[in-house]
C-alpha cells in the first residue's frame, strides 16, 4: 500500500524509512509500505539466508549474505529490500542502509508481490550491472525460480523443485530443498 506522501529521491528516503515502523520501498519515488508476512513467508527467508550463508562457507568464499531489510538501490527514485542478497566486494560500512553491489538477490513470493518480484524487480534487478542471479522462491509450491544474467541482454530462466541451484558466478551450489523449511 502505498502513502500520499511526497515523491522522494533515494537519498530522502532511507534517513526518513529508518525512521518509520514498518519495512518500506521506495516505488518511483513514491515510500511503499511492505505488508505483514505470514509465518511461512518469514521462516522460508530465514532458510535462503541460511543456506545460502553456509554454501558460501562450504565453497570457501568470502562472500557476504545479507537478510531482509538490507537496501538495494535501483536508481535515484526507487529501491527495494529483497529478501536476501549476496555481495562479494568490498564490505560496507556497519551503519551503512544500502549495498550497491549484490551478486544474487532473493525475494520469497507472497500473494501481495507476485506480480512485482516476476515483473517490476525483475527487470529491476538484471539494471544492476553487479546481479548475475535473482532467485524467486514460492514457499506454497516448494519451487525456485531462477533468473541469472546471460549474453547480452539475455536472462536464462529455470524453474527447480528438486536439485541444486548452480550460483556461478561466483561459484557454488545450493539444494532447492535447503531453501525451504521443512514439510
Amino acid at each position: 500500500m502505498s502513502t500520499a506522501l511526497k515523491l522522494m529521491t533515494v537519498d530522502e528516503f532511507l534517513p526518513w524509512a529508518e525512521g518509520q515502523e514498518g519495512r518500506w520501498e521506495l516505488h518511483d519515488g513514491v515510500p511503499v509500505m511492505m505488508s505483514p508476512e505470514r509465518v511461512l513467508h518469514a521462516d522460508t527467508k530465514g532458510e535462503a539466508y541460511v543456506a545460502l550463508r553456509e554454501a558460501l562457507r562450504r565453497a570457501g568464499l568470502r562472500c557476504r549474505v545479507h537478510p531482509d531489510g538490507v537496501a538495494i538501490r535501483m536508481s535515484a527514485k526507487a529501491t527495494y529490500q529483497p529478501d536476501a542478497s549476496v555481495s562479494c566486494g568490498p564490505r560496507v560500512p556497519v551503519d551503512a542502509l544500502e549495498i550497491n553491489d549484490p551478486i544474487i538477490v532473493v525475494e520469497v513470493l507472497s500473494p501481495s508481490t507476485a506480480a512485482i518480484d516476476h515483473g517490476r524487480k525483475l527487470s529491476g534487478y538484471f539494471s544492476l550491472p553487479s546481479v548475475e542471479h535473482y532467485l524467486i522462491l514460492d514457499p506454497e509450491r516448494r519451487v525456485v525460480t531462477h533468473h541469472k544474467r546471460g549474453q547480452g541482454d539475455a536472462i536464462e530462466t529455470r524453474v527447480l523443485s528438486e536439485g541444486a541451484v548452480k550460483l556461478d558466478p561466483p561459484g557454488f551450489e545450493v539444494a532447492v530443498e535447503a531453501l525451504f523449511p521443512a514439510p
